[in-house]
């Protein structure tokens, strides 16, 4: 059976990302770069397109390109102690990042109410900012 040859390009395509991705991963020790071959060409395995999926499904899950080095270095069968571990923390801090953004959410919405009540002639919102905002001395 020969090998596949699959450019960075057709890697890029499958995976669903731009060939720069690819190289950025690459860069980032996340993807293996193979030997260039006759003609200065470099073929992937198959099995590459299924990584850069899978970098990219991490990420969307919030994690960074270190902790998918993590993730990627671990035994698949033996790995949900310490892959549950990485998900429990970042479900804490998306799950603080909602209650921020809950409070942002409120006072924009308090602020948005000032305006829409008969005042003076200076914007709400404005003197609102000027009264928080710290004082440069």
């Amino acid at each position: 059976m020969t090998e596949a040859k699959l450019t960075i390009g057709h890697i890029a395509q499958a995976a669903g990302v731009h060939v720069e991705t690819v190289r950025y991963y690459q860069r980032r020790g996340l993807v293996s770069l193979p030997p260039k071959r006759v003609r200065g060409f470099r073929y992937y395995a198959p099995e590459t397109a299924s990584r850069v999926r899978f970098i990219k499904r991490a990420q969307a899950l919030g994690m960074s390109l270190k902790e998918v080095q993590r993730l990627l270095r671990l035994d698949a069968k033996g790995a949900c102690k310490e892959t549950r571990s990485l998900a429990v923390a970042k479900l804490a801090l998306i799950e603080q990042k909602l209650l921020d953004l809950a409070t942002l959410r409120d006072v924009l919405r308090g602020l948005v109410a000032a305006c829409d009540t008969p005042h003076g002639a200076a914007c709400p919102i404005i003197e609102q900012l000027e009264a928080s905002a710290p004082r440069v001395i």
